[in-house]
């Protein structure tokens, strides 16, 4: 099941959604703003990302900036507790299946979402 975090207002994520229906690829949206994500589902998505926070986490995001915060410099579970409680943090949209992660919308990387046996006949189409 493909999962793609959100929020509204969110262009990029606008793009991931129709991208996922034009391709009849069914997904679950995760709105950030109206769940709260629990703590078990934001350190499965920090143990996803390659990069850690950096690929997850903007740190151009105001409360960052504002507080001068380094994330760098939390314990595991201060910075959970931190995104949980300042979703906006995180970038999006975040998409992942079992055995993709992608944030944002890349045109090129998102093709990896489709099955396998689907893909020959979708890059054809193209």
């Amino acid at each position: 099941m493909i999962v793609v975090y959100t929020s509204p207002g969110c262009a990029s994520c606008r793009k991931v959604k129709n991208w996922l229906k034009e391709n009849n690829l069914k997904f679950l949206e995760k709105n950030i703003f109206q769940i709260q994500l629990n703590q078990s589902e934001i350190k499965h998505l920090l143990m996803r990302s390659e990069n850690g926070t950096d690929d997850i986490i903007s740190k151009r995001s105001k409360i960052i900036q504002e507080n001068n915060i380094d994330v760098e410099e939390m314990s595991i579970t201060e910075l959970v507790d931190f995104i949980q409680h300042n979703p906006s943090v995180l970038k999006r949209p975040i998409v992942l299946n079992e055995k993709t992660f992608l944030v944002g919308y890349d045109e090129e990387e998102i093709g990896a979402f489709i099955p396998a046996d689907r893909r020959e006949k979708v890059i054809t189409r193209l």
